[in-house]
């Protein structure tokens, strides 16, 4: 199956296939999220998540395991190749782009405005979209890759929707990757069968967490990432109107949020030989018989 290019394909991004043989861009969005250790909570008037103890998105880390593996398979930053950790949200986001850098990203990159905050997938993608541009002012990416969804909000959302804006095919859920110059091929995993999905680049690329085992930081490249560029953008840089992001801008709000009740204690079933009767009642009061 063969994904092609939507009409209006921006002329700039199909200047990306003419020299995508000899060296890749790579933009890779990497997500700053609460740490599943702790428990999340909700805060301010528009239920927003607290980030306080926040982690790099662990599925994001199979993206950038891909994005490397495909650079280092081109002779990697030696050969021109660059892999851009790009992050959107408040000043500890940068957390996300500095692992990213010690990982083996090339350039970090940390979108950061005051007017984002609150943003629902459709405002964020408008955002990153605009990112994704004015990083591709001076050479389009040849891929731009994700993980398959956010470990906090989980709607896998963003991806196609950053497509659609972007003007670029999209390969969602990729477990396998293939690129052979200018073409990419992907395998897909179904309960009961495989899909190829093809599409020329640039496109747009989103991949499980069974495509690869991402790799930790070394001490190098912690090293390394000390000396390692990271480019702070706000939305004047990129022109975006603030009235189109964060709650303003979103298509989507909380309207109530409530604390997880506590658990309450099970029912204990004491054996006087008729515990299996009991458990069948049990079960079939819950109609789940």
């Amino acid at each position: 199956m063969a994904t092609t290019h939507p009409a209006g394909y921006p002329p700039a991004w199909k200047a990306a296939v003419d020299t995508v043989e000899e060296t890749l861009k790579i933009i890779v969005l990497v997500k700053h999220v609460p740490d599943a250790q702790f428990d999340r909570h909700l805060t301010g008037a528009g239920h927003t998540t607290d980030r306080a103890e926040s982690i790099l998105s662990e599925l994001d880390e199979y993206a950038l395991e891909a994005a490397l593996q495909l650079s280092e398979a081109r002779g990697g930053e030696a050969a021109g190749n660059k892999v851009i950790a790009l992050s959107m949200g408040p000043a500890g986001a940068v957390n996300a782009v500095k692992k990213s850098l010690q990982i083996g990203a090339t350039e970090g990159v940390h979108l950061s405005d005051e007017a984002l905050a609150g943003s629902d997938a459709a405002a964020t993608s408008l955002a990153l979209a605009a990112a994704i541009r004015h990083l591709g002012a001076d050479a389009p990416a040849d891929l731009v890759m994700t993980g398959m969804a956010s470990t906090e909000g989980e709607t896998s959302l963003v991806p196609a929707q950053l497509a659609e804006r972007l003007g670029l095919p999209q390969v969602t859920f990729a477990a396998a990757l293939e690129l052979d110059g200018a073409k990419l091929t992907a395998r897909r995993d179904g309960d009961s069968h495989a899909d190829t999905v093809e599409a020329t680049l640039p496109a747009l690329v989103s991949v499980t967490d069974q495509i690869n085992e991402p790799r930790y930081p070394n001490f190098k490249g912690i090293m390394a990432a000390k000396k390692k560029t990271i480019t702070t953008l706000s939305l004047a840089d990129i022109g975006v109107d603030p009235s189109l992001v964060g709650h303003s801008g979103s298509w989507t709000a909380v309207g109530t949020a409530e604390p997880r009740p506590p658990r309450t204690a099970g029912t204990i079933i004491t054996d006087d030989g008729d515990a299996g009767i009991q458990l069948v009642q049990f079960l079939a009061a819950q109609k789940l018989l």
